[in-house]
C-alpha cells in the first residue's frame, strides 16, 4: 500500500440548475484548470455619467459587475490510451464534451419548436423560456451565479473521422447579482452568499499601518 501527501486536485467547473435553481441538470468539469482567470468590475455609483445628477462618490446603487474570462483546454490522449474504458472518446472524439459548452449558450431545439409554433398560432407576444440557471464554481469560497456572455473554441487535432480531439475553450461569464435575480430567487441567496465568503476573506487580510506606507499620519 502506498500512501501520498498530495492533496485531492479540486477542478473548477459550472453547475446547471433548472430556471428555479431547485434542481441540478448537469455538472461540467473542467477536465484541466485554467493556469490564469481574469475577473473586471464595473462600479455601480451613483451619477457622475454625464447626467445631470451630481456624482455622489461615498454611494453605491448595487454590487459591481463582475465578468470573468478564463481559457482551458480539452483533450482526449489520456481517454484514447484506454480505448475499453472510454468507448465514447474513441467514437466520438471530443466533441461530446464541446457539444455541451455549446448548450450553454443556445435554446433547446424543444423550445424553438415551441417558440416557432406559437408564432405560427398567431401569438402577439412571445416571452421566450427561462433559461437554466449556471453556477460557477471555483474553489470553496467561489460559487456564483453567471450567465455565459462568451464562448470560442478552437479545435486543435483531429482524428481519421475528423473528430476533434484536443481543443482550447475560451469562456466569457458576467456574474449574475441581486440586481439580475432579485433576493427571493435560488442565485440571488447563493450570489449573497459569495459575497459574503468574500467579506470573511478580506477580514482575514489584516490592516497595513500608516508606516507602511511611508506616512506618519494622514496630511
Amino acid at each position: 500500500m502506498s500512501l501520498s501527501s498530495s492533496p485531492k486536485l479540486v477542478k473548477g467547473g459550472l453547475v446547471m440548475l433548472d430556471p428555479s435553481g431547485a434542481r441540478v441538470l448537469r455538472t461540467i468539469a473542467l477536465q484541466y484548470n485554467p493556469d490564469t482567470l481574469s475577473r473586471s468590475y464595473q462600479v455601480q455609483g451613483v451619477g457622475g455619467d454625464g447626467a445631470a445628477e451630481r456624482a455622489q462618490p461615498f454611494r453605491l446603487k448595487g454590487p459591481a459587475v463582475e465578468t470573468i474570462k478564463l481559457e482551458a483546454e480539452i483533450d482526449a490522449t489520456d481517454p484514447l490510451g484506454a480505448p475499453d474504458q472510454n468507448p465514447d472518446a474513441v467514437r466520438h472524439g471530443i466533441a461530446p464534451q464541446l457539444a455541451a459548452l455549446e448548450a450553454l449558450v443556445n435554446p433547446g431545439s424543444d423550445a424553438l419548436q415551441q417558440t416557432n409554433a406559437l408564432a405560427a398560432s398567431g401569438t402577439l407576444e412571445i416571452v421566450p423560456p427561462d433559461a437554466p440557471l449556471l453556477v460557477f464554481v471555483f474553489g470553496r469560497h467561489r460559487v456564483q451565479p453567471v450567465r455565459v456572455t462568451e464562448l470560442s473554441i478552437t479545435e486543435e487535432a483531429f482524428d481519421p473521422a475528423l473528430n476533434p480531439i484536443r481543443a482550447r475553450v475560451s469562456l466569457g461569464l458576467r456574474v449574475m447579482t441581486t440586481d439580475d435575480l432579485g433576493f427571493d430567487h435560488r442565485g440571488g441567496a447563493l450570489f449573497l452568499n459569495h459575497l459574503r465568503a468574500r467579506e470573511a476573506l478580506a477580514a482575514k487580510a489584516g490592516n497595513a499601518s500608516l508606516q507602511a506606507l511611508g506616512i506618519a499620519s494622514l496630511p
